[in-house]
């Protein structure tokens, strides 16, 4: 009777130790985490401000390149067909970089950063955005753009040394731009990452912090309004497609969701012309809803 309790005993503890090594190989299995530094040697036309933007937008280059790597070994993302590049544009668009330590000390700014990823959260991201054609087209859109600013402004750089008086103040002006222009950009991203998660409240923050620094990015306008109707606001929605669509006229997926907006509060008036037009653009989700309910023609 006696050996038999302690084998019992022995037995459950086993079983306990057992379940807790699972749970916390679990944890561990499903949490990847990548860090990468980044030093920028800063030219004549730039200061702190400009040096960090540069520096974050270069470590989040590396980062996603690293867990791009790692996503395209899986068998998950092997399934989806996905090139690299491709995973690492959505993956831009799913995850942030946190920054962990940074210096700067006049003349160089050296940035530490890292990503955090759970692996079967992105993975699942990964699938629903790739099937969504106008989040890719977004994603990529971004991405080129800034990769362009990136390269413009090392190119913009090299120029500054060799050019004077009115030449150089134009060149320093666009560096300048450039960078405002990739500020923006990065709090797009994070806007762009918390809608993802379906923090819609987060991403409104963060596309306004974009907008007020360009005003004229289509972009930020067309996903603050996104998210402002799927908060149930489409009064602010449709504000927001209306700059949208006034910055970029021919903006078919603005049209397609001011449509839908309007149809949303029973205004067929305005909600069936904006449908229509959107599917002449190329875009017929909201149109073809519409005709199937029967509120436009």
């Amino acid at each position: 009777m006696y050996r038999r309790s302690i084998s019992y005993s022995i037995g459950i503890a086993s079983i306990v130790m057992f379940i807790l090594h699972l749970t916390l190989c679990y944890a561990c299995a499903e949490t990847k985490t990548f860090i990468k530094e980044y030093t920028f040697i800063a030219g004549e036309a730039d200061s702190k401000l400009t040096s960090r933007t540069v520096s974050l937008r270069e470590v989040k280059r590396l980062l996603l390149e690293e867990l791009g790597t790692y996503l395209e070994s899986t068998t998950e993302v092997k399934d989806f067909k996905l090139t690299k590049d491709q995973i690492i544009t959505l993956t831009a668009g799913i995850v942030s970089a946190e920054i962990m330590e940074e210096k700067w000390d006049g003349k160089t700014y050296w940035l530490k950063a890292k990503i955090s990823a759970d692996r079967e959260s992105v993975i699942k991201s990964i699938d629903k955005l790739r099937q969504d054609r106008q989040k890719v087209n977004e994603l990529e859109e971004m991405r080129k753009r800034s990769d362009a600013l990136l390269k413009e402004n090392e190119q913009l750089k090299k120029e500054l040394a060799s050019l004077k008086d009115k030449d150089h103040e134009k060149t320093v002006q666009q560096y300048k731009k450039n960078i405002d222009s990739l500020t923006a950009e990065e709090w797009f991203d994070k806007g762009y990452a918390a809608a993802t998660a379906g923090n819609h409240s987060e991403a409104i923050d963060a596309y306004t912090k974009a907008i007020d620094i360009k005003p004229d990015l289509a972009l930020a306008y067309y996903n603050r309004g996104a998210a402002y109707y799927n908060l149930g606001q489409h009064s602010r929605a449709i504000e927001d497609y209306n700059q949208a669509i006034r910055i970029k006229p021919d903006y078919a997926d603005a049209y397609n969701n001011r449509g839908a907006a309007y149809l949303s509060i029973s205004n067929t008036t305005k909600g069936c012309p904006d449908a229509k037009k959107a599917c002449n653009l190329g875009i017929c989700e909201a149109y073809e809803y519409a005709k199937r309910k029967r509120w436009c023609r």
